[in-house]
């Protein structure tokens, strides 16, 4: 059995799975409920289901992109658990798991592009593209996106945008082949498969020295008017 957390974006979400897929799967959209939820998720699904911590196979996190704050807890998390635990740490970048989750649904044209978009603020994306067999065409990084963007893919070549960071583009991004696709929503669930491949090859995390991708560094925002004179 394999602990899944999924905290890079504002939903709380925690599954537990197995060789058959997904056993049990707890999930909050309260804006920021990391804190306060993923341990008590944790101990639900573990109790339901009578599992104790040290009988997990494993422990998978979504490590970003993402939410900062979000990554960091459902990171120390994940990380407190498998150290006190002695189980193997899986880190799966959130576009990875995000592609799984919609490529049960890839039915249709093979010669589509899939495009998992999270939110990095205003016009602000972390997005990577896979072509419908999972294989990587463009790694993950962060961009500034406009009408412009996607130009360098022919107007023929279809190109599905989903994930939160493509719901505010539908005005900007008028080419000819882009596809948004409103029904995806994130979730650890969509964790299972790979980290499930994580696991079958051994590609574990160093515990010490595993930390969330961020791709940026994080930036606080300066106080307008100090309280205290």
């Amino acid at each position: 059995m394999i602990l899944c957390l999924e905290t890079a974006t504002p939903l709380c979400s925690v599954a537990l799975c197995d060789d058959a897929g997904i056993v049990a799967l707890k999930e909050s959209n309260d804006s920021k409920s990391h804190a306060s939820l993923l341990t008590v998720f944790i101990g639900e699904l573990l109790k339901n289901n009578g599992i104790r911590p040290s009988e997990l196979e494993a422990i998978a996190v979504s490590k970003g992109p993402g939410s900062y704050t979000g990554l960091r807890i459902g990171v120390s998390v994940a990380k407190g658990m498998a150290f006190a635990t002695s189980i193997p740490l899986i880190g799966i970048e959130t576009t990875c798991s995000m592609f799984h989750g919609i490529s049960k649904n890839i039915n249709e044209n093979p010669s589509r592009l899939y495009c998992p978009m999270l939110d990095a603020r205003r016009l602000e994306v972390y997005y990577a593209i896979f072509d419908s067999s999972g294989n990587i065409v463009k790694e993950i990084s962060a961009e500034v996106m406009n009408e412009k963007s996607f130009s360098n893919y022919p107007d023929e070549q279809e190109i599905v945008l989903f994930g939160d960071g493509s719901q505010k583009l539908k005005d900007i991004i008028k080419k000819p082949g882009i596809i948004f696709d409103d029904s995806f929503r994130i979730s650890a669930s969509h964790l299972c498969s790979p980290s499930r491949e994580a696991y079958n090859e051994k590609k574990f995390e160093d515990i010490a020295y595993f930390e969330p991708l961020y791709l940026k560094d994080f930036i606080t925002t300066k106080q307008k008017k100090n309280i205290l004179g």
